[in-house]
């Protein structure tokens, strides 16, 4: 099955003539084709030259002693920790440098690494630190376990053949077996579970697997311990993907998984080809890299839930990811995005993607608005991002209205960002965590990040009664998800809705969310309209939370100067500081402008029955001052059945420091009403320079269905979801 498995590998011997030694071509993510081609047209001015002598340069450094390979004590951040990571990185690059280079002095250095390991691991229990369900032996948690052994097996199979029999057998039977064994049959838990961990866990046996020449390792990583098919990685890309590529934990462990799918499927792909790996559910792994681009901003992806808002485009699991997609399909606009990334990684995907960029064949990325479904059929919710043009740095607009996302999941069904000007203007705080920052909480997620970070006030979405959806249940949640109703890109409309019916007993909400072009001379501005009906009365929130140093506000605040208290007692309302709040009467508006960077963005907003309008900072009951100190805004309506909060975001104006001048401060938006009328909302916005537009909402996602209101003094009529008219009631 394998094609006559690793050890017939000297039948196809690459002379090495540097070392006058014989090598046969590794199994992995190199071939021997790749090496030749690499040595032969290597220049080293080139992207992938210099990446190649960068590598060169930090591993030469890293041996310049023998490196330590200590008993674990640490968890995320600690010394142990670290050096184990360090030494498994150190391993894998040392084998390519041997086999792009040729210098026998890195196949020494991964072998004595590996050597080390093969004489430690066998003397360790399990790790010391309790903090995960699932602890390693040199790592605190079973899943570094799996990541060392993916990038440990790298280097093992590079330099196979520099060992002799009994070099492999000591390392074989010291720990690239006990480690394979302890990842699989000993940790069934996290290797036949669908779900990041049993990725990489899948992947680290396989691939191993593949380079010592055991089939038993690579049917049980593609098809689970039983070999059933139910478990295993051919079932996490049935189920972990959605038909546009969504991962279903979100955009930050797409990241994360994309690695160890595409290191793996590189090597089925290369030892097994029969099996199209890369064709697999109508090219899965290939939509998912795509679908990671595009789930990003001015290079950062998009922080819903348990994200860490510093990763991006420009991460390795990417730099794997950009490579192998253009390998597969040769599409120039990856190029730009590989622009973005340095180094190159040392495959052969890599070379010619660097060769590539070299040549000059770049075009632009297309960023566009698109709809990511969730679940493995597309039916469970959908991630929408709504885009101005397509640039990575302009308007774009995210509204989340997926599932759970499993475990690092948050509770904030319905919930939006946006981002302008190459920054985060309406926030998302991610997670709660110092990645291995050993001083908070080992690097492992802080208790804020249950207490805070997950609850549904720390996201921009309904909340009722002080209290998270589900409940804060995850296993509940995971069993309901929103329904999409519109999703529609046009030059002058962008638009998307959605529906939400179990995330509080008797609630019901629905957001429709719109970027709208041409009503104010900046650019397209934001309308957010969010109905909710219940049959018992409540109280509701809605938080925005904003980036920028707040100018004014109408009507003006009370500010708390003396004394300040926590908004509530849980659910994430301890955390929150009351810094000043006030009220709007019915059918008035607030208008809130604060300044990020160089612009200004005013909030205009209103509720059928009136609001209080609470000003928020994040900081409260936080003594080990883990949280970052983010201000919101908190609308709030209280002893409500139903409810209709409508505003409006605007981008305006310009404020240039070093020139010293401002330029349009001051909002263009002077009026916003609602009608409501036959089951449809129909949204006013007036402005200072373009009078009077119209935004109607039938709420019906069927195209073909004509609707027709009287409000406001004109008539209204249009087909399916939404209409669009002018002052004088022309459709647009």
């Amino acid at each position: 099955m394998m094609q006559a498995m690793i050890y017939l590998r000297c039948a196809t011997l690459v002379l090495l003539a540097t070392t006058g030694c014989a090598l046969a071509g590794p199994q992995l993510l190199l071939s021997s084709a790749d090496v030749a081609q690499i040595r032969a047209e290597l220049d080293p001015a080139s992207g992938f030259g210099r990446s190649l002598a960068e590598t060169q340069a930090k591993v030469d450094h890293y041996f310049e002693s023998t490196p330590d390979a200590p008993v674990p004590v640490d968890p995320g951040g600690g010394y142990t920790h670290e050096k184990h990571k360090q030494n498994g990185i150190a391993i894998h690059d040392a084998g390519i440098l041997y086999q792009l280079t040729g210098n026998a002095k890195y196949a020494a250095h991964a072998r004595d690494l590996l050597l080390a390991y093969a004489k430690l691991y066998p003397t360790l229990g399990r790790h010391p630190v309790k903090r995960s369900n699932t602890p390693g032996r040199l790592f605190w948690q079973s899943l570094n376990e799996a990541v060392w052994l993916v990038y440990a097996i790298q280097g093992y199979d590079a330099i196979i053949d520099t060992l002799d029999e009994r070099q492999r057998a000591t390392i074989e039977r010291g720990i690239l077996r006990p480690l394979a064994d302890f990842i699989s049959v000993q940790s069934p838990e996290t290797f036949d579970r669908i779900h990041n961990h049993g990725t990489w866990a899948v992947a680290a046996v396989g691939m191993t697997g593949y380079a010592i020449g055991d089939d038993d390792y690579v049917q049980k990583a593609l098809y689970g311990l039983k070999r059933d098919g139910k478990t295993g990685f051919i079932k996490q890309l049935g189920e972990l993907f959605s038909p546009d590529g969504y991962y279903t934990e979100g955009p930050y462990y797409q990241r994360y998984a994309l690695m160890p799918f595409i290191l793996f499927a590189r090597a089925i792909h290369a030892n097994d080809p029969d099996l199209k790996i890369f064709d697999y559910r109508d090219k899965a792994l290939l939509k998912a890299i795509y679908a990671c681009i595009d789930l990003s901003y001015a290079g950062l992806l998009f922080p819903v839930n348990d994200s860490i808002k510093d990763k991006g485009l420009d991460t390795i699991e990417l730099r794997y990811g950009v490579a192998a997609a253009y390998a597969l399909t040769g599409d120039p606009a990856l190029l730009s995005i590989a622009q973005m990334q340095h180094p190159y990684v040392l495959t052969g995907d890599g070379y010619r993607l660097a060769k590539a960029v070299d040549a000059g064949l770049s075009k632009p990325y297309p960023y566009r608005s698109k709809v990511f479904r969730d679940g493995s059929a597309g039916k469970q919710g959908a991630l929408v991002v709504l885009r101005d043009g397509e640039q990575p740095d302009q308007q774009a607009l995210v509204f989340k209205a997926t599932s759970q996302g499993m475990g690092h999941g948050h509770f904030d069904k319905l919930t939006w960002l946006f981002y302008d000007n190459g920054q985060e203007i309406i926030t998302d705080y991610g997670a709660a965590r110092f990645l291995n920052v050993e001083q908070k909480e080992g690097g492992h997620y802080l208790p804020e990040n249950e207490s805070w970070a997950k609850q549904t006030i720390a996201h921009n979405t309904l909340v009722v009664d002080e209290g998270s959806h589900f409940g804060g249940d995850a296993k509940l949640a995971q069993q309901h998800y929103p329904q999409l109703l519109v999703f529609e890109s046009r030059d002058d409309v962008q638009i998307t809705g959605a529906v939400m019916r179990d995330a509080h007993s008797g609630v019901e909400f629905r957001r429709t969310m719109a970027l709208l072009d041409g009503v104010v001379p900046d650019g397209p501005l934001v309308i957010d309209v969010l109905n909710v009906d219940s049959n018992t009365a409540h109280r509701y929130d809605l938080p925005l939370h904003f980036a920028g140093q707040i100018i004014s506000a109408r009507p003006t605040f009370n500010a708390r100067t003396e004394r300040l208290e926590p908004l509530g007692a849980a659910n994430g309302y301890q955390h929150l500081w009351l810094q000043a709040s006030t009220s709007v009467a019915a059918n008035k508006h607030l208008s809130f402008t604060w300044l990020n960077k160089d612009r200004f963005y005013t909030y205009t907003a209103l509720a059928q029955d009136g609001l209080g309008v609470l000003l928020t900072q994040l900081g409260a009951n936080d003594p080990s001052f883990n949280l970052r100190r983010e201000q919101a805004l908190v609308l709030r309506v209280n002893k409500a059945q139903g409810q209709t909060f409508v505003s409006v975001l605007e981008p305006h104006g310009e404020y240039n420091g070093p020139a010293e001048y401002t330029i349009g401060s001051r909002s263009s938006i002077i009026d916003l009403q609602r009608f409501h009328v036959d089951g449809a909302d129909i949204i006013r916005i007036t402005t200072t320079k373009s009078g009077r537009h119209y935004l109607t909402l039938s709420y019906d996602p069927k195209t073909d269905v004509s609707h027709k209101v009287s409000a406001d003094g004109r008539d209204f009529a249009w087909r399916g979801y939404y209409g669009l008219f002018d002052q004088n009631g022309v459709k647009q």
